[in-house]
Order: structure tokens, then C-alpha cells, then sequence
């Protein structure tokens, strides 16, 4: 008997024992910080690119710049990047290949050799080019030639440099996309894309669904593409959304803003590590922000979302007197991070003789509570102030304002 309880106590030791260490190296997986990418996607270089990039050298590992576009109506261009400013930046890059999905065909041996002759240009620059990653929305009928298009591109590289594809959910159905990733090293899963008007660019459950799917698929690492940006739909023609990103279209009529709020960001990353994917290897963020990039995420709350920080709103009513009992309005966001504008806004006063609201805003009034509803969306960036309308009142009592997020 003395026995069997020394022989079942030395096994409940073990198995302690390794439920401890188990966990203990699951924790250990689930904090180790996930590499962190950069694409830069400006066509226009600028000298913001400086401050940015040396404000996010600690931030991205790796930068994934965009060189090359193809374009079935305006042929190639090469983007004029400053490539002495990423000489000085010295972290490594990934030459990025815009292929358009209005392309009817590749073709394989021009589109080569115009990248050829671009990777010698960056390499002669110096700069330290560690892949070549082509990012083609092509249709889902269309892999097949896709494939042979990078089988080919694949023999015509250095054994050296790596190949990447950017990688469509809708091609995750498609029974030849296992063949056109075991043409590549890796791959980059982009997770964005205007869905609908009323879905906007992310869906975080949707998200997480297509990473399951394609972590069983992928054969090779993969990091997954996120938004930091908003951007103008402003409808839709024959080949899907029109939009308007860091570039205006010339199109008439109002964009409707669709943006992605960090915490929306912030909570899908919380899940992403629960469900610790299969060959998932890290985030690359859709773009770097400049400050004159009004649709983009700044630095500082990219950074906060990275370091998973605290993500609390801060919003405040400034009332600015003006001559005949006239207040003029602005919306400010006093908080840490950038935000979308508040749904609602609701302001205590007496005695109102007029009132209206402007931009983002139209006015909703009650006797003694004039409400400002938002009708389009947009972010605001941390410290930044927007125009909310004006008032016409006998009394007006700040404190009492409702700002509803």
C-alpha cells in the first residue's frame, strides 16, 4: 500500500511538474513580441520620409518599400524613392512589386527584366535589398499563370534574396494556391480591404477566420498584413471601390470615411495570440505615417497599439466666444491616441436662439439640449482639434456637455 502511494505521489510530482513547465513555455511563446514590418507606399517621397523613418527605427524591424508598379493602362513606373535616405536608414528591404489586377496577362520576361534592372539600381545604391515580395491582385481564375509567372521569376533570382507574394482571402478556396506558395519563401496575408460601406476595411472575427485557414494551407512562415489608415470610398465602378487614400481622386461628390479604430486593432491582436497560428511569424503595417498623411495612424499611436498600452479616448468641447452671445464649437481629441470622431455630442444650454453644425456634423436641437450627430466619419489625430459648429444662447453650462464616442 506504502507503495502504490509513493508510486502515485512521484507520478502527481512529474505531472506537476511538467503542467508547470508546459505553461510555463506557453506563456513564454505568447510574450515574445512579434516582428514588426513597414510598408512604405507613398508614391511621392518627401522629406517627412526622414522624421518618420528615424522616429520607427526601433519600431520596424524591416522596411517594405514599393518600387515598381504595373499598371495595364499607364505601363511601369518606378517609384522615385529617396534610396540615400534608406541607405542612411540601414535596416533591411523588401523591394516591393505592384502588379495591378486590371493586368489581362503577365508579361513574364518584360516585368522581369524591368525589376532586374530596378534591384540593381537599389543594390548599387548600397541599400540592403533581403527580398523581392509582388503584391498582384489577381483573380482567382487568373493563379494559375500567376504561378508560372513566379516559378519563372524564381529561377531568374539570386538563390540569395528571398520571394514573397501578397496573399488574397479570396484565393483561399482555390485548390492551386498551394501551388503558387511553394514557389515563394513566404507570404504576407492581407486582411484589409474596403468589405462594404458599412463593414469599413477590417472585420476582426473575419480576419481571424481567413489566418486559421490559411495557416493550414501555408507551407512556409507568413505575417499578416494590418491597417493603420482610413481611407475615402467614394463608390464603386466596374472593377470594385473607389477610393481615395493618401492620394485624392478627382471625382465629384463627398467620400464617405471609412477608418479603423485602434482598439478595434488593439482586440483583434489579443486574439491573434490566443490562437498563435501555424508558421504566423509577424505583423507588417499598412503604411508609415507622415504627418501630413491625415488618414494614417501618427507614430505615437502605432507605437501604443504595438506596445499594447493603454488605448483611452479623451475627448473635449472647446467653446470660443465670439461678438453677440455667438459660441463657435470645436471637437478635441485630448487624449493619447488618434480616434474616429464622436458619434454624438450634447450640450447643456438655456435659452437657445440659433444654433448649426458644420464639417462632420449636422445639428439635432431640443430646447435645452442641442445635439451635433456625426454624419461621416473621419480620425483625428492625438492633440488635434476639429470645427463642430456654432451656438446662439443665453446659457451655456461646459460642464454638462456629453461627448459620445
Amino acid at each position: 500500500m506504502k507503495r502504490c502511494v509513493a508510486m502515485a505521489t512521484a507520478l502527481l510530482v512529474a505531472l506537476t511538474a511538467w503542467l508547470a513547465g508546459h505553461y510555463q513555455a506557453m506563456q513564454t511563446q505568447q510574450l515574445k513580441p512579434w516582428d514588426q514590418q513597414v510598408y512604405l507606399w507613398q508614391r511621392v517621397w518627401t522629406p517627412e520620409h526622414a522624421t518618420a523613418l528615424a522616429a520607427s527605427h526601433d519600431l520596424f524591424s524591416t522596411l517594405r518599400v514599393l518600387g515598381l508598379q504595373v499598371h495595364p493602362h499607364d505601363g511601369f513606373r518606378v517609384i522615385p524613392v529617396n534610396r540615400g535616405l534608406l541607405q542612411q536608414d540601414s535596416r533591411p528591404l523588401w523591394l516591393v512589386v505592384r502588379l495591378d489586377g486590371q493586368l489581362q496577362h503577365l508579361n513574364a520576361s518584360v516585368i522581369h527584366q524591368q525589376l532586374m534592372r530596378l534591384l540593381l539600381r537599389w543594390q548599387t545604391a548600397g541599400l540592403t535589398v533581403i527580398g523581392i515580395e509582388i503584391d498582384h491582385d489577381a483573380a482567382t481564375a487568373q493563379l494559375p499563370e500567376y504561378q508560372q509567372f513566379l516559378r519563372q521569376l524564381r529561377q531568374q533570382l539570386p538563390a540569395s534574396l528571398q520571394l514573397g507574394i501578397t496573399v488574397l482571402p479570396t484565393w483561399l478556396t482555390s485548390p492551386v494556391l498551394p501551388r503558387v506558395l511553394q514557389q515563394v519563401d513566404s507570404s504576407v496575408l492581407q486582411v484589409h480591404a474596403v468589405l462594404s460601406p458599412k463593414q469599413g476595411l477590417f472585420d476582426g472575427p473575419l480576419a481571424l477566420r481567413w489566418i486559421s485557414q490559411f495557416a493550414r494551407i501555408s507551407p512556409h512562415p507568413f505575417r499578416v498584413a494590418l491597417p493603420a489608415y482610413g481611407m475615402g470610398l467614394v463608390g464603386f465602378d466596374t472593377q470594385g471601390a473607389l477610393v481615395e487614400s493618401e492620394t485624392p481622386l478627382r471625382v465629384a461628390g463627398y467620400a464617405q470615411e471609412l477608418t479603423v479604430a485602434p482598439q478595434q486593432i488593439a482586440s483583434f491582436l489579443q486574439q491573434l495570440a490566443l490562437l498563435n497560428p501555424r508558421h504566423f511569424r509577424g505583423i507588417v503595417w499598412f503604411r508609415l505615417p507622415l504627418d501630413s498623411d491625415r488618414r494614417a495612424w501618427s507614430i505615437a499611436t502605432l507605437r501604443a497599439v504595438i506596445n499594447r498600452q493603454p488605448l483611452a479616448t479623451q475627448w473635449q468641447v472647446e467653446f470660443l466666444p465670439q461678438q453677440n452671445g455667438l459660441y463657435d464649437l470645436n471637437i478635441q481629441n485630448s487624449g493619447p491616441i488618434d480616434a474616429p470622431l464622436p458619434k454624438e455630442i450634447r450640450i447643456k444650454a438655456n435659452g437657445c436662439l440659433a444654433a448649426d453644425a458644420v464639417g462632420n456634423y449636422q445639428l439635432a436641437t431640443t430646447s435645452e439640449q442641442p445635439r451635433f450627430i456625426r454624419i461621416r466619419s473621419d480620425q483625428l489625430r492625438s492633440g488635434q482639434s476639429r470645427p463642430l459648429g456654432w451656438l446662439h444662447c443665453q446659457e451655456i453650462t461646459p460642464g454638462d456637455t456629453d461627448v459620445i464616442p
